[in-house]
Order: C-alpha cells, then sequence, then structure tokens
C-alpha cells in the first residue's frame, strides 16, 4: 500500500514541486510560528476545573497575538477543535475570539472529529491555506471535561440502524471496553499496559523537572471555586495529573475499570483532563514578509476508518498512509506524538509499526497529563515542535485513535 501510495504522490507532484515537500522550502509552504497551549489540568479537581472554554481558548490567542506580534487583523480565519460542548463549542469560540482581540472580521468554526478534532482543525486551516482560500489562519483545539463530560454531551442514537449494523451498534460501545477489546484481540497484556503507563509518567516527570514544558504552556491564573462557593485565585503553570513515583507495581494493583476480567484500569488510561492549545499558520512568504520566526511547516495528513470495537488501533493504519504521502518511511521520523487515549492502543500501535519506544512520546503523554479530547491534537503540536528542537531533530508526526473507528495522523518539519 505504501508504494502504491509514494506511485500516485509522484504522479500527481511535478518534480519541480517542493511546497510542503521534506528537505526543501518554498514561499508556498504552510508554516507553523507559534504553537501554545495551556497546562492540562485534572477534571473536575485541578485549577481549571472552573474555567470556561472560552477563557482558556481566549488565553492562548492572547499568548499567541503577544508571542508573535502580528496585528490580529491579519488573521482570516480560526477553526477550533471541540467535542463535547453544547452546539459544537461555536458560541464559546466566536467568543474567545473577539474577546482575545481578534476583530469582527476574523471568521471562526468549529468541529468534532472526535479526539482528532484538533488536529482536523490545524489541517482544515492548513490546507485552506494551500489552496489559496486564505493567507492566515489559526487552527486550535479546547475541551472542559469538569463541564461538559458525561452523559449531557451524548447524542440519542437509533436503535433500529443498530438493530441492523453490527458496526454501526459498535460504534456504541463505551471507549474502554474497546481498549478491552484491543488488549484481547493482540493480546497486549497487562503487564505491558502497566509498564507503558509508568514510562509515561516517568518520562513526565523528567521533563517537568527539567524545564521541556516552558516553551509550550502559558502559565495562566484560574478562578477556582471551593464546596463553600469561595473564589480564589491560583496559577495554573503545569501538567497536575503527572504523578512522581509511578511504578508498574503500583499500577498492577489497580481494579479494572470496564470490565471485572479486563485490564484497562485508571492507572494505564489517558487522564479526563480540561485544556487549550492554539497554532498560529500562514505561507512561508507571508511569515517572511513578517519577519516572523518558523516553528516548522505542515507536510500532509492521513485519515483512515477502522472497526469501531477496536478503534483504538487506528494510529496503526493512519500513520503508514501520512508517511508515505509525505514520500519518507515510518523509519524516517524523528518523534511521534502518539495518543495515550488506553496503554492498549498505544503500545498495539507502536508494537505493529515497529517504532522505536525511545522516539514515542519522549516527554510523556496523555496517561500522564491528560487527554482533553478536543484540545489533544492540537496540544501535540505544541509539545512536538520544542521537543524536535531540543534533540536537534527535523521530522515529526502526531496521531491519534478516533471514537467510533479511526485514526488520524500528520507529517511535520521543524526548522
Amino acid at each position: 500500500m505504501a508504494n502504491r501510495l509514494q506511485q500516485v504522490t509522484n504522479h500527481l507532484l511535478p518534480s519541480s514541486y517542493t511546497a510542503n515537500k521534506i528537505g526543501y522550502k518554498s514561499p508556498e509552504d504552510v508554516v507553523i510560528v507559534s504553537a501554545l497551549r495551556t497546562p492540562l489540568t485534572r477534571a473536575r479537581k485541578g485549577p481549571l476545573k472552573d474555567t470556561l472554554p472560552e477563557e482558556m481558548l481566549s488565553h492562548v490567542f492572547k499568548a499567541i497575538i503577544k508571542q508573535t506580534g502580528i496585528n490580529p487583523e491579519i488573521v482570516e480565519d480560526i477553526t477550533v477543535g471541540n467535542v463535547l460542548a453544547q452546539g459544537g463549542g461555536a458560541t464559546n469560540a466566536r467568543m474567545a475570539a473577539l474577546h482575545a482581540g481578534f476583530p469582527e472580521s476574523t471568521a471562526v468554526s468549529t468541529l468534532n472529529r472526535q479526539c482528532s478534532s484538533g488536529l482536523q482543525a490545524i489541517v482544515q486551516i492548513a490546507t485552506a491555506i494551500q489552496t489559496g482560500i486564505l493567507e492566515v489562519g489559526i487552527g486550535a483545539g479546547v475541551e472542559s471535561m469538569t463541564l461538559n463530560y458525561g452523559a449531557s454531551s451524548l447524542a440519542p442514537t437509533s436503535e433500529r440502524i443498530a438493530d441492523t449494523c453490527e458496526s454501526a451498534a459498535d460504534c456504541l460501545i463505551p471507549m474502554g471496553l474497546t481498549s478491552e477489546n484491543v488488549a484481547s484481540d493482540f493480546k497486549v497484556s497487562r503487564e505491558k499496559q502497566d509498564a507503558f503507563a509508568a514510562e509515561s509518567h516517568r518520562k513526565a516527570v523528567v521533563a517537568q523537572e527539567s524545564g521541556w514544558f516552558k516553551d509550550e504552556i502559558v502559565p495562566i491564573e484560574a478562578i477556582v471555586i471551593d464546596a463553600e462557593g469561595n473564589e480564589s485565585t491560583v496559577l495554573a503553570d503545569r501538567d497536575d495529573g503527572v504523578r512522581p513515583g509511578t511504578t508498574a507495581e503500583k499500577l498492577g494493583k489497580l481494579r479494572p475499570a470496564f470490565d471485572d476480567e479486563g485490564t484497562t484500569t485508571a492507572g494505564n488510561a489517558s487522564q479526563v483532563s480540561d485544556g487549550a492549545a492554539a497554532v498560529l499558520l500562514m505561507k512561508r512568504k507571508t511569515a517572511q514578509k513578517l519577519n516572523l520566526p518558523i516553528l516548522g511547516k505542515y507536510i500532509t495528513s492521513a485519515v483512515v476508518g477502522v472497526p469501531p470495537r477496536i478503534m483504538g488501533v487506528g494510529p496503526a493504519y493512519a500513520i503508514p498512509i501520512a508517511v508515505a504521502r509525505a514520500g519518507i518511511q515510518i523509519s524516517d521520523v524523528d518523534i511521534f506524538e502518539i495518543n495515550e487515549a488506553f496503554a492498549s492502543q498505544a503500545v498495539y500501535s507502536i508494537e505493529k509499526l515497529n517504532i522505536p519506544i525511545e522516539k514515542v512520546n519522549p516527554k510523556g503523554g496523555a496517561i500522564a497529563f491528560g487527554h482533553p479530547l478536543g484540545c489533544t491534537g492540537a496540544r501535540q503540536l505544541a509539545t512536538l515542535f520544542p521537543e524536535l528542537k531540543r534533540q536537534n531533530k527535523k521530522v515529526g508526526v502526531t496521531s491519534m485513535c478516533i471514537g467510533s473507528g479511526m485514526g488520524m495522523a500528520a507529517v511535520f518539519e521543524s526548522e
């Protein structure tokens, strides 16, 4: 499949075409000039539990304006990934943009591709820039799982369709049980899952202690309301789900969370969290005209469908297509940011693709610091570029599984 995809790509692109190709620079490249995020904090417990989505978004939007010094009027469109909020979070996103200082002429939309919503927002803006619809745009993501996680976010579904289509019925399987299906079908042991989860925390602790998150996290003064209704202001400046001292042995003592005979626990699954992230994109020639530093460029992306009952395997199928479209091999990728929705699916995807574990989530992942659904795809990019720079590496891939049975991946090059 990879060879055929490469043949198709080569056929479609003239040999003189270099925009958005690895190893080449073109004025037409879609580049990233800023990628920032809030800390990710525990839903219902962390310092962002009383901070609304538009407040988190406005904070990162303002930070991007301040960091780059851009005139907000040049941003033509903003797309925000959001999964749980009522009304798709459309009003929240528009309020955030206006509050941050973008003019009324800056358009705003939201989208929901579940766990890949933040990445899909970035790709949508990048594609619009590639095709000449936009010159400058922002792809972002936000989720307040404190506010919206639970039954209130679930839409009614048709029993008639579920009764007559097995795959459609599988879309209704709780995510935790799809994790159990992956573990069972592909023999991903509890021991492997707990070891992977412990390593996520270990790497995140090292990254925090070493200051490796400082270039991506924008601290936020948050108002926290206690049980008596009293307000206090706290500084949220770090991912608060990271637990020093976490070991596979300690995680092994936790009970299964979704199936009494299962292997998925609260310790080897992603944390329920709150957070926001945003990425500023434009043509290279525009960034050069504005004298803006370039973090890197967007190369390409892929999204695929997989069986809903094992939705977690998505990265194993999306990554090969994305890297083939980029004209490279999996071995050419320096860093993979693969979302740790569950250790079972992350372990499976990594082993299926024979990815060296040292290339995966070098600062930890969602098991350690959380997976605010609509935010994660944009958060990964804010994490990826500083790490590529720190390691003096070039090629990065972000990827995640997607609820209801999909996977998405995108390829970027650091500069």
